[in-house]
């Protein structure tokens, strides 16, 4: 992917979260609790998976 296309994607997302978390607060704000919960929810999956292995 071209460098130029690259950084418009980028700076375009940024934008979009910019404007996302200024018009509607409270749906980031589940957004991201959402995406947190999930990110745990996989890190434990991990650790148990690593636990079991190792007894």
């Amino acid at each position: 992917m071209p460098v130029f296309v690259k950084k418009l994607l980028t700076w375009g997302f940024v934008a979009f979260l910019i404007y996302f978390i200024a018009f509607r607060p409270d749906g980031a704000a589940q957004m991201f609790r959402a995406i947190g919960a999930a990110l745990i929810a996989m890190f434990q999956g991990f650790g148990d998976f690593l636990t079991s292995l190792m007894t």
